[in-house]
């Protein structure tokens, strides 16, 4: 009996909120999907934590067949989240440290620096000017991600395994194998979000263990603990870059700090050398 009441209240309050113009579940669906389209970077600050979940849970029930995205289920709201919080700590470092101390790399396009983070250990900068516009490093660096092997010889594959909304990617790389290598061959599963602060774009990187890969062959999972590529319009020159990138990395196994300290910015000047080059030799729109 007291099932039966039961079943009978439930269907005449949903019968009767079904009827209510203002309660409408696909059009809140919609307005959700939207918010997180329109402005994923700020959905962990401005949205309750109980709309964040409603959000995964109803949204996840009625995919929008014209955008090739991922629903925005829970587990997509934890990665942009992931991605934001690495970015608020890449800005806090920028901020609140002053002393750098200069590393030494065998190319001079790009001049690296270190400081010490706690949490992060030992944090390493690049810094350098590019004669492109950020539009056109942006397009590179994030639109661009899958080709990035091709003119990038330290990675053998990037693979983006899923997308959430337009600022969010979850991503596979892996680094490739050569001889004389101190570390060895690597993979990562990242978080890589999108942000921008006025004319500045911000792409920023972190290790995720919320996507289930197994790790390749031969190969070690490593973590990248904070990645942030700075991209800013030169001061009186719009048409030239300032970039700057914070890196810091667990590269696992057994593998002496002295090691790893003198690898990661070699790999950094190592990057905007093959960057350089792939951009002399592009022709832009």
């Amino acid at each position: 009996m007291l099932q039966a009441t039961t079943k009978l209240c439930c269907g005449i309050a949903h019968d009767h909120l079904r009827r209510l113009p203002g309660l409408k579940i696909t059009a809140m669906q919609k307005d959700m999907r939207g918010l997180l389209v329109r402005g994923s970077h700020r959905l962990p600050s401005k949205i309750p934590h109980y709309i964040q979940r409603l959000m995964g849970k109803e949204t996840a029930a009625c995919p929008d067949p014209d955008r090739a995205i991922s629903s925005s289920s829970s587990v997509d709201l934890s990665y942009i989240t992931q991605g934001e919080r690495a970015l608020q700590r890449a800005l806090s470092i920028l901020q609140q440290h002053t002393s750098w101390q200069a590393e030494t790399v065998l190319d001079t396009r790009a001049t690296v620096s270190s400081t010490a983070v706690p949490g992060l250990g030992r944090v390493f900068r690049a810094e350098v000017v590019l004669a492109v516009p950020v539009a056109w490093l942006h397009q590179e660096l994030f639109e661009r991600l899958e080709q990035m092997p091709q003119w990038n010889p330290a990675l053998s594959q990037v693979k983006v395994l899923q997308r959430v909304g337009r600022d969010t990617l979850v991503t596979h790389e892996v680094t490739a194998a050569s001889l004389g290598n101190l570390v060895g061959q690597r993979d990562f599963i990242s978080v890589r979000h999108r942000g921008r602060r006025e004319t500045a774009v911000y792409l920023v990187g972190t290790t995720t263990h919320i996507e289930p890969l197994p790790s390749q062959e031969g190969c070690i999972r490593a973590e990248s603990r904070l990645s942030c590529i700075i991209l800013q319009p030169l001061a009186g020159d719009p048409g030239c870059t300032h970039l700057t990138w914070l890196l810091s990395m667990d590269l696992k196994g057994w593998i002496p700090a002295a090691v790893i300290n003198r690898v990661l910015p070699q790999c950094q000047a190592d990057f905007i050398k093959h960057l350089h080059q792939h951009l002399s030799a592009t022709t832009y729109p």
